[in-house]
């Protein structure tokens, strides 16, 4: 399904038959982003880190429930078709990252990777944007927190490693559903659940600490997996585990229902009661301090299940501590040039 952009005037109607071929029709474009700095400040206090690295806008994963669609409408795009098969790559993240960390003004503080989009999307195995922003990291032993659903992290434990050696990494596996069936219907690009529980064992020996986040838990569809997708994650080697409720901001409303009314149309109606429950009678709010988990008396028993499951599995809660205290800062110009002062 594509959406009109609510910043746009005109917008493109395909009849019934163009509608289901365009998916399969659309190729995936790779377009460069000029992007002059690579470090976004947040400012919502319920996110938990104050910076983030996005090597990508977009993202070919194809999550049907991103809460990030409607990010790509203020590029132009659509939240819809355009977001999974336009790709923004920011080809200088790397030097872009190793310019704001030189800054005597730079304070070592965990970044995220990435606050919006998956850095390891499918682009990631041949561009190595990611791979190249971790390459400065551990170098200059910065912190950092990675989160993914692709088992293409394990690529890059080699890095990953190095930098647990000095407390200065921590990844987070977002794990959805543990129904293979179900997984490739929401999320029909990114690794296959027993992928990521492989990818949390490779890293954890590797001696990387690693959480699951069981995200997002859509209500009436998969809150009922809780207690497995932690004790299969806790078995795989995990530490750690949180959970977001499923969030629906903008455009990503009538895409998520429609794809529920496709794919489990026994189920749609209990879905968006339950949300609506979640919500104030609404299918979504914004408010801090609600929206990651919703109100009420289901918001209630999700978090009583996650609670209780979790400590059945052995696992803490989420937020790893990192340290800066190594950081090492890289030179700015020519590394053999004295400074002044």
């Amino acid at each position: 399904m594509d959406l009109p952009n609510r910043f746009e005037r005109l917008h493109v109607e395909l009849d019934a038959e163009e509608a289901v071929e365009a998916p399969a029709r659309r190729r995936t474009e790779y377009l460069r982003d000029p992007a002059r700095s690579i470090l976004s400040r947040n400012d919502s206090p319920d996110v938990g880190f104050d910076w983030s690295l996005n090597p990508y806008r977009g993202c070919e994963h194809g999550c049907v429930y991103c809460y990030a669609r409607p990010t790509h409408e203020y590029l132009g795009f659509s939240a819809g078709l355009d977001f999974e098969s336009r790709i923004l790559v920011k080809e200088q993240a790397a030097s872009l990252l190793e310019e704001a960390i030189a800054r005597r003004s730079w304070t070592p503080v965990p970044l995220v990777m990435s606050g919006v989009t998956d850095p390891y999307q499918p682009a990631e195995r041949t561009l190595e944007v990611t791979r190249r922003c971790l390459e400065v990291l551990t170098r200059t032993r910065h912190p950092v927190a990675l989160i993914t659903k692709s088992r293409g992290v394990e690529r890059d434990t080699d890095l990953l490693a190095e930098l647990a050696r000095y407390r200065a990494v921590h990844v987070t596996l977002s794990v959805t559903t543990l129904n293979r069936r179900l997984q490739r219907a929401l999320e029909p690009r990114a690794s296959p659940p027993e992928h990521r529980l492989e990818a949390i064992r490779t890293l954890t020996l590797a001696g990387v600490p690693v959480a699951v986040n069981v995200a997002p838990v859509i209500p009436g569809l998969t809150d009922h997996e809780i207690p497995m997708i932690l004790e299969a994650a806790a078995d795989a080697g995990a530490v750690a585990a949180g959970y977001v409720m499923l969030r629906l901001p903008g455009a990503v409303a009538p895409l998520f229902l429609e794809w529920l009314e496709t794919h489990c149309p026994d189920r749609a109606g209990k879905v968006r009661s339950r949300l609506e429950q979640l919500r104030g009678g609404r299918l979504y709010q914004a408010d801090f301090g609600t929206r990651m988990r919703g109100e009420g008396p289901f918001a209630r028993q999700v978090a009583e299940l996650f609670r209780v499951a979790r400590a059945r599995a052995g696992l803490e809660r989420r937020g790893l501590q990192l340290t800066g205290d190594h950081f090492v800062r890289p030179s700015r110009g020519n590394p053999g040039q004295l400074s002044l002062f």
